[in-house]
């Protein structure tokens, strides 16, 4: 409830306090954790928070911090969706979307700028990040063929190439076949016993619909697709956040492009995960479906949660007792270089989807459509994150109250 910012601030906090403040992990499990969960399907925050539960209290500690960790937000979502829904064609309500949506962008742009900064390092990532971009805006492949194009060219470098995309060193031959096999014999049974837990509860929701519900075919349709996008999108909520829109929008017409758009700016201002804008687009599936129904927005919002986060605990509960194992695996290492140059093209792709929306409202694109104002809400929050390293929050409400006045300068110029 007091992180702003993305995953970023997420892992950031739990780092100063867990590790710098309580001293119950140490840095180096804190990143290995962290690089482990970057490599799965999902949102890696939550992913983590997972993992640390689970390291400091079993699976009742990560079933307990997993949720603790989505649920605040997702009733503070909820609630936005519902005044959304209800009042968002009011003129007040419209004028500060109007002045949050550049504020929205600009926290993406600095985050795209930060990650290139940071991670895409060797040129072949730059490569695999520019081909990759162009695949999914020219050839409109979705982001989950392209990460797995990516997994494999990254497994496929490592084989033939002496100096590993990696920088840190594998395992040699010995400390490999010193792995105790009688702990991977557990971690099997536990994965098979996490799996059928995990299934059983999936099933659950999808019996109850059939037998007492109305409308499965859509109920079994949401449910489907945020299970698929659970499994497939890696890279984190940049990643997950486009294909969601492209495929919520343009393929299923769950919502508008608009709506989408402010969905994704009522995320950035809640505290919580950033994924959770998928509760939002479930809430308006529903919504929508339903003819205005606020009971079946939300209990499709509930839905989604439930189908998004879900798979984040089997992937962690059943690949916890691997991360030691895989700590110093070079292979893991290559593929994680350019999973993260997939991750930059997938940011790329939002900025862009986000960018259409924020500076040609009109839906068309030309020199003459131009919003001038949001580009310059857009430039003032650049220069106060970047430049001045002023609080997400402020900017946030300084960019609301832009909105605002330009409405209130609008009225007092017509009338």
């Amino acid at each position: 409830m007091i992180s702003f910012g993305g995953t970023a601030a997420h892992i950031a906090i739990m780092h100063d306090d867990l590790v710098e403040r309580r001293r119950w992990i140490d840095n180096e499990d804190f990143f290995h954790a962290l690089s482990h969960c970057m490599i799965l399907p999902g949102p890696e925050a939550q992913q983590l928070a997972i993992y640390l539960g689970w390291k400091l209290n079993g699976i009742r500690g990560g079933i307990v911090a997993g949720t603790l960790f989505v649920l605040p937000s997702m009733f503070v979502l909820l609630a936005l969706s519902i005044v959304y829904a209800k009042f968002g064609s009011l003129p007040w309500i419209a004028a500060m979307f109007s002045g949050l949506r550049p504020a929205v962008l600009a926290l993406v742009l600095l985050a795209l700028t930060r990650l290139a900064r940071r991670s895409l390092i060797e040129p072949v990532q730059w490569a695999v990040a520019s081909g990759a971009f162009a695949a999914v805006i020219l050839l409109h492949a979705s982001i989950p063929v392209v990460m797995a194009a990516a997994i494999a060219l990254g497994f496929l470098i490592e084989k033939f190439r002496r100096d590993p995309l990696s920088e840190r060193p594998s395992m040699t031959g010995r400390e490999a076949s010193n792995v105790n096999r009688d702990i991977r014999k557990q971690a099997l049974l536990s994965f098979a016993k996490i799996t059928a837990a995990g299934l059983g509860i999936w099933l659950a929701p999808f019996l109850a619909l059939y037998l007492f519900g109305r409308d499965f075919h859509f109920w079994s349709q949401l449910g489907l697709f945020f299970t698929r996008t659970a499994f497939v999108t890696f890279g984190g909520s940049y990643t997950v956040i486009p294909y969601v829109a492209h495929t919520a929008v343009f393929h299923y017409h769950w919502l508008s492009q608009p709506q989408m758009l402010d969905g994704f700016a009522l995320a950035e201002t809640t505290p919580g995960p950033l994924i959770i804008v998928v509760a939002f687009v479930g809430f308006m599936a529903g919504f929508h479906r339903f003819h205005g129904s606020i009971l079946m927005g939300s209990s499709a919002l509930l839905l989604t949660t439930l189908y998004t986060f879900l798979p984040c605990f089997l992937f962690v509960f059943a690949g916890a007792p691997f991360v030691s194992w895989t700590q110093n695996n070079r292979s893991i290492k290559a593929v994680l270089s350019l999973v993260v140059a997939v991750v930059f093209a997938a940011m790329a792709d939002l900025a862009l989807f986000l960018a259409r929306g924020v500076l040609f409202p009109s839906g068309t694109l030309g020199f003459a459509e131009l919003d001038w104002t949001a580009i310059a809400v857009v430039g003032l929050s650049l220069f106060l994150l970047g430049a001045l390293k002023t609080k997400v929050g402020a900017v946030i409400g300084l960019s609301l109250g832009l909105g605002i006045a330009r409405w209130l300068i609008r009225l007092w110029w017509i009338h």
